[in-house]
């Protein structure tokens, strides 16, 4: 006995069914109403475009080309700047743009300058280069989750430690000043001055020493403070006409006077600690002693 043949789907029936059920299911849904543009949507961009910066400078270290990647690191810590102004002005502050910046920077400012310290010339040093180039990494991790934990909601004019995007920066000014590292080391291709200076880099990162944050480009601040602002958009212009050299030069400015600044402040706090009586005693007790 034949077996009577099935009969096969017309052409487009599935397809036809598929969109008769998808439009019931979007009628069960009810009404659908328009969907408002998030306020995070604008400052998050920026902290992507912080993200995609530190992506392509990893892309030039592995093409060699060392002076494009700080370039590029720069740009980010640019947009990093941007969207903690474009959070501000849009009122887009959240707890998903604070963990999307730290996230973000951890790339920008930790992995992407290891990465371009290890091929600059820690490679040379086998396991110990490896060691001291991923400091800025971990480093800089350390820092964002410590300040991510004690965040209070407002921006402080300083910061507990070194803020990883400056110490980055700081990173990729040495890169694009090969000269002047060659100088120091007298042409002879020691990288000691750079392994110094990632291993204080990093050290000042999960340090307690206050830094300075960045001021804010508006006419409130600039009333409150005038000399501050100036200052920092000096370092601005300095950097805009003269580059490599001028980046280098405000970084380090910055790195010296921040710690020169902190010491003055723990001599001062020192001096005016007022001596308990146990003290007191002790030291009247040692006068005795020496007459």
């Amino acid at each position: 006995m034949l077996r009577s043949k099935k009969k096969k789907p017309r052409p487009g029936l599935k397809q036809r069914r598929f969109r008769q059920r998808l439009i019931t299911y979007r009628e069960s849904k009810g009404p659908r109403l328009p969907r408002k543009i998030p306020r995070a949507a604008v400052p998050s961009f920026f902290t992507l475009m912080n993200l995609f910066c530190g992506f392509l400078s990893l892309i030039q270290v592995l093409e060699g080309r060392f002076e494009y990647a700080g370039w590029l690191i720069l740009l980010a810590s640019f947009f990093d700047v941007l969207d903690g102004m474009m959070a501000r002005l849009t009122n887009g502050t959240s707890l998903f743009g604070m963990e999307l910046d730290s996230l973000c920077d951890v790339v920008s400012f930790g992995v992407a300058p290891s990465f371009l310290i290890y091929a600059f010339g820690l490679h040379e040093y086998g396991t110990p280069g490896i060691i001291v180039a991923s400091l800025p990494a971990v480093a800089g991790a350390i820092r964002l989750a410590r300040f991510n934990v004690n965040y209070e909601g407002e921006k402080k004019d300083s910061f507990a430690g070194l803020p990883i995007p400056v110490s980055a920066v700081a990173i990729a000014a040495i890169i694009l000043n090969p000269e002047i590292i060659a100088n120091l080391t007298n042409n002879s291709g020691d990288m000691s001055v750079i392994l110094l200076a990632v291993v204080v880099l990093s050290g000042l990162m999960v340090s307690n020493v206050p830094f300075d944050s960045v001021p804010k480009p508006s006419m409130e601040y600039i009333r409150k403070r005038p000399l501050k602002f100036i200052i920092y958009f000096s370092g601005f212009l300095i950097t805009v006409i003269f580059r490599e050299i001028g980046l280098l030069t405000v970084i380090s400015i910055y790195l010296v006077g921040s710690l020169v600044l902190a010491f003055a402040a723990f001599l001062k706090a020192v001096r005016d600690t007022e001596l308990t009586d146990v003290d007191l005693e002790e030291e009247a007790t040692a006068k005795s002693e020496e007459r």
